[in-house]
């Protein structure tokens, strides 16, 4: 398995991030893409895909810091851009749930990233909450120029989840599909994306499946959940977990070109 979202550089993961990355490798889970989502975090994301083998990294500034998105940051990514283990940009896009930065900045970023992906020919590491009616024009004006898109973390309506397969775009799918609250639309959107489409991920230490059982003593998700994600959702489109598992895997090879 191949997990494309783990936030591994979290200050929650730092007194035993050995033990965490041992546990997931034991359970199925070989490879971990490492978001980063600010200039530090993106420096932290590579400085542990160094570290650990199994480890590739993103360099990106997440919507809730697009902020600090200058020409002095932008140095940086492409800086970080350059190093053989960080295989995409992002995370970048745009968050009007929280509005943590104002939008005209968090458009303006997520132009500057769609740039950089274009110059370096990478793909690209998307988050996107309550913002589809600015997020999919500003993809698709863009989109015959970049390489592949991943609007990691999906949770949206099924008209976004059209408009961006329409795109060609991948979809990540995290233990938001486990939530029996807030999660239930997805156990049918899901049946939807193509096969050759979908990707899996646990955006950990966040969104810890909420029907694990028996329910860990703590709220930190982490990579070794990935299989209950995996399994959870090959039931639901009536597919095996191998088969589920194998062909994310090789989604994501492709994906990142790893």
């Amino acid at each position: 398995m191949i997990d494309i979202g783990a936030n591994l550089t979290h200050e929650s993961f730092d007194k035993d991030r050995d033990e965490v990355i041992i546990a997931a490798k034991e359970v199925g889970v070989e490879t971990f893409i490492i978001t980063g989502s600010d200039v530090t975090c993106s420096q932290k994301a590579k400085h542990l895909a160094h570290q650990y083998e199994a480890c590739y990294a993103t360099a990106g500034i997440h919507p809730h810091h697009a902020s600090e998105f200058n020409g002095e940051a932008e140095a940086e990514l492409q800086t970080l851009l350059n190093d053989n283990k960080v295989v995409a940009v992002g995370e970048t896009g745009l968050d009007y749930f929280r509005d943590f930065s104002p939008r005209e900045a968090q458009i303006f970023s997520f132009e500057q990233h769609i740039q950089l992906a274009v110059d370096n020919e990478m793909p690209m590491f998307l988050h996107q909450r309550d913002a589809h009616v600015d997020f999919q024009p500003m993809l698709k004006e863009h989109r015959d120029r970049l390489n592949h898109v991943v609007v990691h973390c999906f949770t949206d309506n099924e008209r976004a989840l059209f408009d961006y397969l329409d795109l060609d775009c991948y979809i990540g799918i995290t233990g938001w599909i486990c939530d029996e609250r807030r999660g239930q639309h997805l156990l049918e959107l899901v049946k939807n994306i193509p096969l050759d489409r979908l990707l899996i991920e646990t955006d950990s230490p966040y969104l810890i499946p909420r029907n694990l059982k028996p329910k860990p003593k703590t709220r930190r998700n982490e990579p070794k959940y990935l299989p209950h994600i995996a399994d959870f959702i090959a039931q639901q489109i009536n597919l095996s977990f191998d088969e589920l598992v194998d062909r994310t895997a090789d989604n994501s090879k492709v994906f990142f070109n790893i």
